[in-house]
């Protein structure tokens, strides 16, 4: 069982189903809570890690369908808008209520779009103060900002992260502009590379030395980082380094 200071129940876990593929273009990523959830992994958190799942009940996929438009037109090369925002939304006031109360939260996906709501009720309960499943830390740190609240204008101070206290894991293929990013922004990232020269043990001991033990860890893990031989429905693959 995980222990932390910044968790008060430590053994209850929220669990967020989300099948929502809106963030990009590849139908399927949206039957990844139910594929989980039918496998047993429910029941492996009860069961095996004691955890005592929020209410103790099925957990319900959640499918978004009063809020996903139909006719959804691109706002900045942003596939899928509103629809995003609107879920993401939900997400992050679903995330809070779990992690208003101490719990560990789980939330099973969905593409990576879902992060945003992730990542903003996360920092809520813990902080004082083109497709989109791309772009949740851009959002999230203020790096993108829209004053639209039917386009993520609901993201306010309370839902931000601090780009010192993000890393990233098994990067493979970054473009000119991403590495720009980090560069100018100071966020540390380590490659494929670092983890076959490392070793990924190391890496992470590294990751959290440059995070420090002050705040929480919000960890989000990307069916991308995976190489294509082993998980070949990534609507954006690349092969492994």
């Amino acid at each position: 069982m995980v222990k932390s200071r910044f968790l008060t129940n430590p053994h209850d876990l929220g669990v967020v189903a989300v099948g929502f593929s809106g963030g990009q273009g590849k139908a399927g990523v949206d039957d990844g809570p139910v594929a989980l959830i039918d496998s047993g992994l429910i029941n492996q958190l009860r069961n095996e890690l004691g955890y005592r799942i929020h209410g103790d009940e099925e957990v319900e996929v959640q499918l978004y369908k009063d809020i996903v438009l139909a006719d959804d037109p691109p706002f900045r090369n942003m596939l899928n808008p509103r629809s995003v925002s609107a879920v993401t939304a939900k997400i992050a006031d679903d995330v809070y209520s779990h992690a208003r109360e101490g719990r560990m939260v789980l939330t099973l996906g969905g593409d990576h779009s879902i992060a945003v709501g992730t990542i903003a009720g996360t920092a809520r309960a813990t902080s004082d103060s083109g497709n989109i499943h791309g772009m949740p830390v851009a959002f999230v740190s203020g790096l993108a900002r829209e004053e639209r609240p039917d386009i993520f204008g609901w993201l306010k101070e309370h839902h931000m992260l601090s780009l010192k206290k993000l890393v990233y894991i098994g990067l493979r293929d970054v473009d000119v502009a991403e590495k720009r990013i980090l560069r100018e922004n100071g966020i540390k990232a380590f490659s494929m590379f670092d983890i076959d020269r490392h070793g990924i043990g190391r890496v992470v001991e590294m990751a959290l030395a440059h995070i420090g033990n002050d705040t929480p860890i919000h960890l989000s893990f990307d069916v991308d980082a995976l190489d294509p031989m082993w998980a070949p429905r990534p609507a954006r693959p690349s092969a492994a380094a």
